[in-house]
């Protein structure tokens, strides 16, 4: 498990039926959380009140209790700044256990001894994609929603890299990578983070077990002829890691080389010590 254990503004004080507890900067909220399977007992004090909780609703759905934040604020993460919003569906607009691939991004860039050409897919509100363009690299960064759009701009300003060279992009991800392929246009490194389930513009229904392979292939395509990495990312129960090596071996190492690495995403949990595991993740390089 690749542990994302370097963060100073963000941890998970514990984690018990259902839910999270966890410190964003100086606000504790609690998020449930699908894994939390466990029926531990409760002991730290920031479950009796903790500054916001988001509870599920039996009809689906669910809201949030803000008791005592802000709209807004920021957490740091080194050199990088970020905007948490509470919004919908119990998300911040951050999701922490992703540091460990920001590490990852950032060395892969500085140690590559030229300029690397970046696409960031699915990029949501452009955490990779700074990690990406403060470690020296051009980044193209690509998502369907236009006010997620809009937010990772505001991340880059926060974190004083919106001058460095970063394409914002707001369209459909396949759409946009077919036509990056007729327009010859290649790129060192992909990073992905495609959705569980979703529907395109047209009302294509994409459910990521259905979609997944056919969308590497057509990404490898947009590779240049010396590519340095490929990332991809997964939220679906129930796809194992080595699933993501297996796509990854059969579509690039046998085209490139290189090797596939795979593992779960995890936060460490500072009530017991143990690892709170947070979807799966491969790593491609050479």
């Amino acid at each position: 498990m690749w542990i994302a254990d370097k963060w100073k503004d963000f941890e998970v004080l514990d984690c018990s039926k259902g839910e999270k507890l966890e410190r964003w900067g100086k606000y504790i909220m609690v998020r449930p959380d699908p894994q939390v399977i466990w029926d531990t007992p409760r002991q730290h004090r920031g479950w009796a009140k903790p500054d916001a909780r988001y509870s599920r609703s039996s009809s689906g759905g669910g809201k949030w209790d803000k008791f005592r934040i802000p709209e807004n604020w920021t957490v740091n993460y080194g050199e990088l700044t970020f905007n948490i919003k509470p919004m919908n569906f119990k998300h911040t607009g951050l999701f922490p256990e992703q540091s460990s691939n920001w590490d990852y991004i950032a060395n892969r860039i500085r140690n590559s001894g030229r300029e690397l050409q970046v696409l960031n897919l699915f990029a949501y509100t452009g955490a990779a994609t700074l990690a990406a363009a403060a470690a020296g690299a051009k980044v193209c960064h690509v998502d369907a929603a236009k006010g997620m759009v809009s937010w990772a701009r505001e991340n880059a300003r926060s974190s004083g890299l919106e001058n460095r060279p970063i394409r914002w992009i707001v369209d459909d991800c396949i759409k946009f990578v077919e036509r990056e392929i007729r327009r010859g246009r290649r790129y060192d490194a992909i990073i992905m983070d495609p959705p569980s389930y979703g529907r395109g513009p047209s009302g294509e229904i994409w459910k990521l077990e259905d979609n997944l392979f056919k969308f590497v292939e057509l990404c490898s395509q947009v590779l240049s002829d010396d590519p340095n990495f490929v990332i991809i990312n997964s939220y679906t129960t129930g796809l194992a890691p080595s699933v993501l090596t297996y796509i990854s071996e059969t579509v690039f190492t046998s085209r490139f080389g290189g090797s596939s690495q795979s593992e779960e995403l995890g936060l460490p949990v500072k009530e017991n010590g143990l690892a709170l595991p947070c979807g799966a993740t491969c790593r491609w390089s050479i």
